[in-house]
C-alpha cells in the first residue's frame, strides 16, 4: 500500500522487522501500543548484548540524536566501557543496548521522510555505507578467466543503505529493551555453526515454545530419540517443539489445549 493511501485509510503504523530473525514477534501489539501512545516518530526494540564485542549494531546519542552505531564503527574502548546499574547492582556495558532490526515508524514521519521534508532545508537522504564482502568471481589468471574462484579475503565493496539512519530525523524516538531468548534467534551462519545457525535459531525457538506450554499447566516428557538427519557437526539435533502461531501468537490461550497433559517430542501444535 502506499503511505497515502494508508493515511486515508488510518492504517496502524507498519512494523518493520529483518527476516533471519526467528523469534521476532511480527506487528507486536506490546511495541506497537507502546509506541502509539508515547506519541514517537520511531520505535525500536533493543536487546542487551551478549557481552562486549558481540558484532551488532547499539543504540547511541550521536551529536544529540538518536543514531544506531554498528559494531564496525565503534572502538574497543567505547565497546568495553562500563556505567553503574540502574538498579545499583554491578555495572553494565554503557553502549549495550543492541539493535535487533525490529523497528516502528508513525505515518506522517514515513511520509515527511519520503518527500524530502525533514533534515536541513528538508534534504533528508539516508548515507551509504561500505561494507566489504567476500564475493565469488572468475580468476582472472586462470582458465582465460573461466575458472570460479572462492575467495578467502574480501574482494569487493558492497555499498548499503540501513533503515535506521531514518532515526536521526524523528523528533521522538522510543525503544522497548526485551528479553534476548524471546525475541532475538539470527540465522546468519550456515547449519552446524556454533551459533547464530539454522540448528540454534530452531532450538531457541522450541525452548521459547516450551516455556509457553510449561506456563499453560503443561508438561514436556523425556524425548525420545530423534531420527532427523544430522545438524552437520557430527551430532543428531534435540528433538524440538513448535507451536504454531495459528494456535497461540504468545502464548495466550494455551491453557485449553494443554493443561495436564503430557507431551512427547518431538511435537508440533497446529
Amino acid at each position: 500500500l502506499s503511505l497515502s493511501l494508508s493515511l486515508s485509510l488510518s492504517l496502524a503504523p507498519p512494523p518493520q522487522f529483518g527476516v533471519d530473525n526467528v523469534l521476532c514477534h511480527v506487528a507486536d501489539p506490546t511495541f506497537v501500543g507502546f509506541c502509539s501512545l508515547r506519541g514517537a516518530d520511531c520505535g525500536v526494540k533493543t536487546i542487551a548484548k551478549a557481552d562486549p564485542h558481540e558484532k551488532v549494531g547499539v543504540l547511541a546519542s550521536v551529536g544529540g540524536k538518536p543514531h544506531v552505531v554498528e559494531y564496525s564503527e565503534i572502538s574497543t574502548e567505547m565497546a568495553e566501557a562500563t556505567r553503574e546499574a540502574l538498579s545499583g547492582s554491578g555495572t553494565r556495558l554503557l553502549y549495550g543496548a543492541a539493535h535487533i532490526c525490529v523497528n516502528w515508524f508513525s505515518l506522517p514521519f514515513l511520509r515527511a521522510f519520503a518527500a524530502g521534508a525533514l533534515g536541513e532545508e528538508g534534504s533528508a537522504s539516508l548515507p551509504l555505507h561500505v561494507a566489504r564482502k567476500k564475493v565469488p568471481c572468475l580468476d582472472p589468471d586462470k582458465g582465460g578467466g573461466s575458472v570460479p574462484l572462492q575467495p578467502s579475503e574480501p574482494n569487493a565493496i558492497k555499498l548499503e543503505l540501513f533503515i535506521f539512519d531514518t532515526f536521526p530525523h524523528a523528533a521522538k524516538l522510543v525503544a522497548l529493551q526485551v528479553p534476548r531468548e524471546h525475541e532475538f534467534a539470527p540465522v546468519k551462519n550456515a547449519p552446524g555453526a556454533a551459533s547464530d545457525s539454522p540448528d540454534t535459531a530452531c532450538a531457541a525457538f522450541s525452548r521459547l515454545c516450551v516455556d509457553r506450554l510449561v506456563a499453560a499447566g503443561g508438561t514436556v516428557k523425556a524425548p525420545r530419540p530423534c531420527v532427523a538427519a544430522n545438524s552437520g557437526n557430527g551430532s543428531r539435533p534435540r528433538p524440538l517443539l513448535e507451536i504454531s502461531p495459528l494456535v497461540s501468537y504468545a502464548g495466550e490461550g494455551l491453557e485449553e489445549r494443554v493443561a495436564g497433559r503430557e507431551f512427547e517430542l518431538p511435537q508440533h501444535l497446529c
